[in-house]
């Protein structure tokens, strides 16, 4: 047994298909399926449940790759101990987050500290983010809210006031402030499942006393002002976006009662942090304490 067959075995299982595993490993079916049966016979049991092409983790294999993620995570947070001995002037922080339109003034700032600390940063969503941590995939996600998952730490950053956006014609457009319901009678448009804002308006419609149930559902804040500016349908966005609302010509108003949407930091306690990912960790907190 080797950590080659290790890897291809935590690439099938996690794709239980084999022959995507074997485009993702960049090798033939037929050698992959002969190191995964190699495998098998020095475990004396079968880990697969196979049924023509389709193939299936059994028991043996759910255990056994449980054991196999953690090896590879200890080699990982190994390597990476080692390459932290280098110094912080070359650590890297790798990032995630479901929303990142305020996150280049916060890196930034950071930045002007340490200079040469790199990052990482991809988007996701909320979904996805306690499994980053888990499995050591990146040091910090940004997310609204604490995590249900063991081990993992949350500290709130910022908050900002939502916003609703409305073409300067609409019947809405010259009130100082709307009453969330009011809004059920509209075409909304918002951001899909899956990211803060969408979710945090979803909890304040229930409140005022409706589902939210948006005609057009986007992925990113630009496209919200183009179907608002295309009068088809009224949009929220953060005092964040402020700017950018008003650069398409559109107004913005107070909501009643006020929502209000959160930006904070998840890492997991129990994980390896890099010199560079303790600094940005120290860092958080002083920003998090300069909120209060």
């Amino acid at each position: 047994m080797d950590l080659l067959q290790l890897r291809y075995f935590q690439v099938v299982a996690r794709l239980e298909h084999m022959t995507k595993a074997a485009e993702e490993l960049f090798i033939a079916q037929p050698s992959l399926s002969k190191t995964i049966r190699r495998l098998e016979r020095e475990m004396g049991v079968p880990l697969f449940e196979r049924q023509g092409r389709v193939i299936r983790l059994n028991t043996f294999g759910k255990t056994f790759l449980a054991h196999v993620e953690t090896m590879f995570r200890e080699l990982e947070e190994g390597q990476r101990k080692v390459r932290d001995m280098a110094g912080l002037e070359h650590g890297e922080v790798s990032l995630s987050a479901t929303t990142v339109f305020w996150l280049p003034d916060l890196l930034h700032r950071f930045q002007t500290r340490y200079p040469s600390v790199r990052f990482h940063l991809s988007q996701c969503e909320l979904a996805e983010m306690a499994h980053r941590l888990e499995t050591g995939v990146c040091d910090f996600c940004f997310v609204p809210a604490p995590l249900p998952s063991r081990g993992l730490q949350w500290k709130l950053l910022r908050t900002e006031e939502i916003l609703l956006v409305v073409p300067p014609t609409h019947r809405l457009a010259g009130q100082e402030g709307v009453p969330l319901s009011e809004v059920a009678r509209e075409t909304i448009v918002i951001e899909r499942v899956g990211t803060g804002l969408r979710d945090q308006m979803e909890s304040c419609c229930r409140q005022a006393g409706f589902t939210l149930r948006p005609s057009y559902e986007i992925d990113e804040p630009a496209a919200l002002f183009a179907f608002v500016q295309a009068q088809l349908g009224v949009g929220f966005t953060t005092a964040l976006m402020k700017k950018r609302v008003h650069e398409y010509g559109l107004t913005t108003l107070h909501l009643t009662p006020a929502c209000q949407r959160a930006y904070g930091a998840a890492w997991h306690q129990e994980h390896y942090l890099s010199q560079a990912a303790r600094a940005f960790h120290h860092f958080l907190m002083e920003e998090e304490a300069q909120r209060e």
